[in-house]
């Protein structure tokens, strides 16, 4: 059931942004529900379309910033509260999170971050017992709280144990803590233009990567930024841009793109002139793909069904090329989807590489004899990305790797493995800004059928 709320004489300005923030923050740390599902299609939260373009934003960045900062904040409050974070009233748990990320990571006015989260408590029944409380913690954090952050290192805090485990031993220590460095910084926003990338990036007061992506810190709606609505560009990280660019030279040619939605790799594709049909069992998702498409004015076809069972549809003689971009714990998007982090669990490898395998079995049967099979995930773990395509090949005898070259990535040897797939951190591309710096985690290998 909702938290039961007294009725308020009049909003205060901002109330409704951090109430919606609360009810998103509780959906993702009581009822395991993810954000995307939370900020869009059926599922999404009522109350946003209530909220006008710069509230919607300062919602998400509230939500954002206290996800990504969970593991701190929870230091942090264990400090400043006695007897812990109150467990009978979760509005109490979101208003103080809500309130602390504020005072300690945003441009908020301490006394508008105290003042907003008590009355986020007090308008809830069964949290409006410890309006005081919520008051005089936030307080004591608005004085003591940066020097107890300071007393431990709080990247580390900020990640899931059994992911920094894992990441050290794949990666080494020293990567896994520049990985969680990254992760801690709020991301850049990245876009693929359908041409003239400088000009677009003096548009958007961003800059052209190495890799032809378009890079800004321009905040709020995007619908409302230049170009958008013209569809000269769409929005996708620098990294997921590279897979599709593998595939060479498309004009002409038939590609499948397996688990397609929302569709930025199809577009990438189409833009480059191939012959696209787009796979993705999810309806919703697949909707906005055909309305992204529409918006880009490019050409796909969509097919609504389980790319792992799918048998090509009218194509009966093969497609020249495919590429999976198969379901996987997205923990190299954790940057930009902080609720990632704390709603997987270990135990969701096992299935997800399960999955991958029947994936890359349905792919090969789909692709003609001398078609390029491009397989990638937005994970970090290597059971998602080296292990899962060093197994395949061992049991697959009519494909075999072609390794990518580093001038088809601008030159970034940093991020090719030693048996030539792609392999992305969060940590790459360091600036001294470290909000334009970073990359998603992705891995990726190009395989050829003989």
């Amino acid at each position: 059931m909702p938290p039961q709320r007294f009725a308020l004489p009049s909003e205060v300005p901002g109330l409704a942004a951090r109430r919606i923030a609360a009810d998103i923050l509780d959906g993702v740390l009581q009822k395991h529900r993810t954000l995307d599902d939370q900020l869009d299609g059926a599922g999404a939260h009522p109350g946003l379309k209530t909220l006008s373009d710069r509230d919607r934003a300062l919602m998400r960045r509230l939500v954002a910033t206290t996800l990504r900062r969970l593991g701190t904040l929870g230091h942090l409050l264990s400090r400043l509260l006695d007897r812990g974070v109150p467990t009978d009233a979760p509005r109490a748990q979101s208003a103080l999170l809500i309130g602390a990320a504020q005072i300690l990571w945003m441009d908020v006015p301490d006394h508008a971050a105290v003042d907003l989260s008590v009355r986020l408590v007090q308008s809830d029944r069964r949290a409006a017992k410890y309006a005081g409380l919520v008051n005089a913690v936030l307080r004591r954090c608005a004085r003591e709280g940066a020097p107890l952050i300071d007393e431990v290192k709080s990247e580390r805090l900020d990640i899931a144990p059994w992911l920094l485990q894992r990441w050290t031993a794949q990666y080494g220590e020293a990567v896994a803590r520049d990985i969680a460095t990254s992760i801690g910084h709020e991301p850049s926003f990245d876009i693929t233009v359908k041409s003239d990338a400088a000009q677009w990036a003096s548009r958007l007061h961003g800059e052209v990567l190495p890799t032809g992506s378009v890079r800004t810190l321009l905040q709020g709606s995007v619908t409302m930024l230049p170009g958008f609505t013209e569809g000269q560009w769409w929005v996708q990280d620098a990294a997921a841009a590279l897979p599709a660019r593998l595939f060479g030279d498309v004009a002409g040619k038939t590609i499948a793109d397996l688990c397609a939605a929302p569709g930025g790799k199809t577009a990438q594709l189409a833009q480059a002139g191939a012959q696209v049909v787009a796979v993705d069992r999810s309806s919703n998702r697949m909707a906005r793909l055909r309305d992204n498409l529409a918006r880009l004015a490019l050409n796909a076809e969509a097919v609504v069904t389980d790319a792992a069972e799918w048998q090509g549809g009218n194509n009966k003689e093969g497609f020249d090329g495919i590429l999976v971009d198969a379901p996987c714990t997205s923990t190299g998007t954790i940057r930009r989807h902080p609720d990632i982090g704390w709603l997987r669990q270990e135990g969701d490898i096992a299935a997800l590489t399960a999955l991958q395998k029947r994936l890359l079995q349905r792919a090969t049967a789909l692709l003609k004899p001398g078609g390029t099979l491009v397989y990638c995930t937005c994970s970090l773990e290597q059971e998602e990305g080296e292990q899962a395509v060093s197994a395949f090949l061992a049991t697959e005898s009519s494909m075999r790797r072609v390794p990518i070259d580093a001038g088809e990535v601008a030159g970034l040897t940093e991020i090719i493995t030693a048996d030539g797939g792609l392999r992305t951190l969060p940590c790459h591309l360091p600036r001294d800004e470290p909000r334009l710096g970073g990359l998603d985690g992705f891995y990726a290998a190009r395989l050829v059928k003989s």
